[in-house]
């Protein structure tokens, strides 16, 4: 029995015995063998051997998705270290608290962002930069070129650091989820059966590689059953449906099979060799369940999970799928719903959603006292989403406690956006709610109040916004007015706020 359990070594043992078979297709018709991936990890682990990083190290890296990132990811595994992904719309001020707060021995960027990324980097004692663009270019790979293609994988236990997952703040800043190797791969290997993963199986993988859907859930499963992948360096919703027919898995958020329905080539003959379409980091609307149903014949597995836990539910992959919930808690994972108290609601009523499981993170990268927080006296930890079980055992979630925002799969965090907004000269106070959106689920939007005398520009406030925020935390639309609704503790009233605004996009739409 091999006593390593590092993740990269139940991957390894997966990959088929021909090494020379294809593991990874590109949309621009690269080909990489099993023995390429194999070969190209040893050689990025050897390099980051050679610089004689601490245990436990950290390697930060914001690039552009490639089969080279991902050989990255899988490299720092193989080498013992801690994987730390950011997404690729982050700006300087972003980066800056990311780099501040995990103080990574190694960041690697995008060769057009080296100017301001490594400043960034070496100022906070960083001592490696290295740069990877999306076309094999790149200072990381010339390094590596130059190492040998050999590399006995560092034995990890279940309990060591594997990732490190960035979570945005609801109040303040993000916090960083600690994934060990035991996390991960347990939850891997629980999916590869729940979903009837077999062999000849290849996935479509058009999702990003900087969270936990697209990095963890669908290369994990796809490696661990020694599957081919279709490589989608960016989601093209005609190139996806034109590629189905050699493909049997496919994984995407509410956002892609939205626009995959508005093609008129997606229909039944397309996914005619297709096994598995599942859906999720953010709510997949009924009618774009039955949509799919109708035009190809399958129905989309929904299932739920979180940076903190990876996969928790999932409908089930051989009884019936029900639109609107997420299934039933996973092989080993506990799920209950509770009050405010504490005490557990009756079935179909509405609480807070406790989780506990081999999936379930370490806590919150130096915040002890934000970790002991999350998690009850008895273990449990608090999602913070608010759900509830029917009679069947089918968990919804209905939304999160603290006002998330989820716009085409990415988490926006209103608290966050509002403190930035609130800097701006003239601003009083701002809050930023989701409303309904049928592209992107839903969608911000932005209420303002101006400091007396002071004028505002709606468009002004959001053309500055998009200087320091990622892209999807942008509010779609910005309201100056002259108050905020409030109730008797002086809170401002968000639902109040949402109310008003709910349609505003069916309206613009007709």
């Amino acid at each position: 029995m091999d006593h390593n359990r590092n993740l990269f070594t139940a991957l390894r043992a997966a990959f088929p015995q021909d090494l020379d078979g294809i593991a990874v297709e590109t949309d621009n018709g690269l080909a990489y063998s099993w023995r390429d991936l194999e070969r190209g990890t040893a050689m990025i682990a050897n390099l980051l051997a050679s610089l004689q990083l601490e245990q436990g190290a950290r390697i930060a890296v914001q690039v552009e998705k490639s089969v080279e990132a991902m050989m990255l990811y899988l490299a720092t595994l193989r080498a013992g270290y801690v994987f730390l992904p950011l997404n690729t719309a982050y700006q300087k001020a972003e980066i800056e608290y990311f780099v501040g707060n995990a103080e990574p021995a190694v960041v690697v960027c995008t060769p057009a962002n080296f100017g301001w990324v490594s400043k960034i980097a070496f100022q906070a004692g960083t001592r490696h930069v290295y740069t990877l663009g999306d076309d094999r270019t790149g200072s990381l790979l010339e390094r590596a070129a130059r190492q040998s293609d050999r590399h006995e994988v560092v034995a990890r236990q279940d309990d060591d650091l594997a990732a490190i997952i960035y979570t945005s703040g609801t109040t303040g800043r993000s916090k960083g989820a600690m994934l060990t190797h035991g996390n991960l791969r347990s939850n891997a290997e629980v999916l590869k059966t729940y979903w009837g993963w077999r062999a000849g199986d290849v996935l479509i993988h058009a999702l990003p590689i900087f969270h936990v859907h697209g990095l963890f859930v669908a290369i994990h499963g796809a490696l661990l059953n020694g599957s081919k992948m279709l490589w989608f360096a960016k989601f093209d919703p005609r190139k996806v449906i034109e590629r189905m027919p050699e493909a049997t898995v496919f994984m995407g958020v509410p956002t892609l099979y939205v626009r995959m329905l508005a093609e008129t080539t997606l229909a039944r003959a397309a996914a005619r060799n297709m096994r598995l379409f599942i859906s999720g980091s953010a709510p997949l609307l009924l009618e774009t369940f039955n949509a799919w149903q109708e035009r190809t014949g399958h129905t989309i597995l929904e299932r739920y999970g979180m940076s903190e836990t990876i996969m928790l539910t999932s409908n089930p992959y051989d009884g019936e799928r029900r639109g609107g919930t997420v299934g039933f808690p996973l092989p080993g994972v506990g799920l209950r719903v509770r009050d405010e108290q504490g005490k557990d609601v009756p079935t179909g009523e509405i609480g807070g959603i406790q989780v506990r499981g081999p999936g379930v993170f370490k806590g919150y990268w130096r915040m002890p006292e934000k970790t002991r927080e999350e998690f009850t006296d008895d273990g449990w930890f608090r999602t913070g989403d608010v759900g509830r079980i029917d009679e069947r055992g089918y968990v919804t979630i209905v939304g999160r406690s603290k006002d998330l925002i989820i716009s085409g799969g990415y988490n926006v965090y209103p608290a966050e956006i509002e403190g930035y907004i609130n800097d701006m000269p003239g601003v009083a106070e701002s809050a930023v709610v989701g409303v309904p959106h049928a592209d992107f689920g839903e969608v911000g939007i932005a209420v303002v109040v101006a400091r007396p005398g002071a004028q505002l520009d709606p468009e002004e406030l959001v053309g500055t916004l998009k200087t320091q925020l990622a892209n999807f935390k942008i509010p779609k639309r910005c309201f100056v007015v002259t108050e905020l609704p409030r109730n008797t503790m002086g809170k401002v009233q968000k639902n109040v706020l949402r109310e008003q605004h709910k349609t505003l996009f069916q309206r613009e739409a007709a």
